[in-house]
């Protein structure tokens, strides 16, 4: 199937790698709140706002996260 990607703007979604248990695939670690001790940073909370370091998504459930050199 041919097919074309579009980029759709306003997504009202929830992502954040905070701990959960009994999660059915493994997870990464936000490097924020691992340098910060902290569960503080999510990637995108519904209805409420977006990281600052939040740069997108790729593939399917691949977050592109900012963070210092």
């Amino acid at each position: 199937m041919d097919e074309i990607i579009l980029e759709l703007d306003g997504a009202n979604m929830d992502i954040d790698f905070l701990p959960k248990t009994k999660l059915g695939w493994k997870q990464a670690q936000c490097p924020w709140n691992k340098a910060d001790g902290t569960n503080s940073h999510k990637c995108a909370v519904k209805n409420t706002s977006i990281c600052k370091y939040f740069r997108g998504i790729i593939k399917e459930d691949v977050v592109l996260c900012a963070y210092k050199k």
